[in-house]
């Protein structure tokens, strides 16, 4: 291996680390400004639901057709067409003249979040093998809920700053500019076919009931987990504790969480973490909807908890218990995980607005208006890691019989 091999696998790496926190960044930042955006265009919460799902849809769109274009279509490629993506979703947004505009910036910004899924996880993959494979892999998704601390904070000090929404949304820039200088002129690792299971035997194994089955889980633990994190500027916004600290509060313990995911898993095993996992967030939504003031950010690590490994744990599940669904399988399952939390944005914030009317019917002004708002919302949104412990004790039960996957305790850790 020669120096500039090396040169360009660090270059590489930390782009996309840069890219991901691209991705963390637009979630974070968007998130802080979503009740300044709806002041200044007017937009009701049913509104701020649908340009929400944008996000949400764009990516899994991205993410599966960059899959299944990899190895042809390449990682240098999909990362030019990530970076104009965020470009110009990040640009349009900041100059957008209304609804529509932020409805099409924010589906080109999900796009290009997808496509950093689809081109930096097997290009890492690609660059390390092994033992360091795995860990190259893990600090690379630490950039996700880490990105989206950073981006609270910055979003929570520009806010008290009296700095607008316009000023925020530039600093997604920063990351975007500084991936896009790194990868720029580098050499990007060859792709490396996987011709050992054939894409038909891998929707084959896909049609299998356990496939099926975390398949629809999938899509509840994703709204679980980002339902009340894109809305909790709105829905605790009167709460007493300052939103964006709380979704600070929230995504350090995730990432801290997911640090030590493989002893937890280990000691636990996948059914057993996924079970507590719903409990703990059916507690923490019900303590956010019930509690101000500083039991808010103990709300906050409750509901990180349960979350956590959520992600991680359902894409290892399909790793280890349908593996012949390969790559693809976990792709699908990630890009159903967005899709589902597309879906559900609309419904999210027609609960919002109509707790709004409801609440105002009864007399509610202000903060009290916007408290009793927040939590009515909040309590239709614990629905549905409710339903989570029901599908999960079933998963357990099921589960228990049979064969013990092997080394269960090192599961995958290349999704964030």
């Amino acid at each position: 291996m020669n120096g500039n091999d090396n040169i360009n696998k660090s270059a590489l790496f930390n782009g996309s680390c840069f890219a991901l926190i691209t991705t963390a960044f637009t979630f974070s930042i968007r998130a802080g400004i979503l009740p300044q955006l709806g002041e200044a265009f007017g937009l009701s919460a049913e509104q701020l639901g649908f340009i929400n799902s944008m996000w949400f849809l764009g990516f899994p769109i991205s993410m599966i057709i960059g899959g299944l274009v990899y190895h042809t279509f390449g990682p240098k490629n999909i990362m030019l067409v990530a970076f104009v993506c965020h470009t110009i979703g990040i640009l349009l947004t900041i100059f957008a003249g209304g609804y529509t505009t932020l409805l099409i910036s924010t589906l080109l910004i999900g796009i290009g979040n997808g496509c950093t899924e689809a081109a930096c996880n097997p290009m890492i993959a690609d660059m390390y093998s092994g033992v360091t494979m795995q860990k190259m892999l893990a600090r690379f998704h630490m950039w996700f809920p880490g990105g989206i601390l950073v981006g609270s904070l910055i979003s929570f000090f520009m806010t008290r700053m009296g700095l607008g929404w316009e000023a925020q949304m530039w600093v997604t820039m920063i990351p975007t500019v500084i991936y896009a200088v790194l990868f720029f002129g580098k050499t990007f690792p060859k792709s490396q076919v996987e011709g050992a299971i054939s894409l038909g035997e891998n929707f084959k194994a896909m049609l299998s009931p356990v496939y099926i089955f975390l398949f629809c889980c999938m899509a509840l633990t994703a709204i679980s987990e980002f339902g009340p994190s894109q809305w909790v500027s709105i829905v605790l916004g009167a709460s007493g504790a300052d939103a964006m600290l709380i979704l600070a509060l929230t995504f350090g313990v995730s990432a801290v969480g997911r640090y030590f995911a493989g002893p937890v898993v280990g000691s636990l095993g996948q059914t057993g973490v996924l079970l507590l996992g719903a409990i703990l967030a059916t507690i923490g939504i019900y303590m956010f909807s019930t509690v101000t003031g500083p039991m808010a950010y103990v709300a906050a690590i409750v509901f990180a908890l349960g979350i956590c490994y959520f992600w991680p744990v359902m894409i290892g599940s399909v790793a280890h218990r349908v593996p012949r669904s390969s790559a693809l399988g976990m792709s699908i399952v990630g890009g159903v995980g967005m899709f589902s939390t597309s879906i559900f944005q609309p419904f999210i914030g027609s609960w919002i607005d109509g707790a709004r009317t409801e609440n105002t019917a009864k007399g509610l002004t202000g903060n009290a208006l916007e408290l009793a708002t927040g939590q009515q919302a909040l309590m239709k949104m614990m629905t549905f890691p409710a339903i989570l412990i029901v599908l999960f004790i079933i998963f357990f039960i099921w589960q228990k019989n049979s064969k013990k996957t092997a080394n269960e305790s090192e599961m995958t850790m290349a999704v964030h």
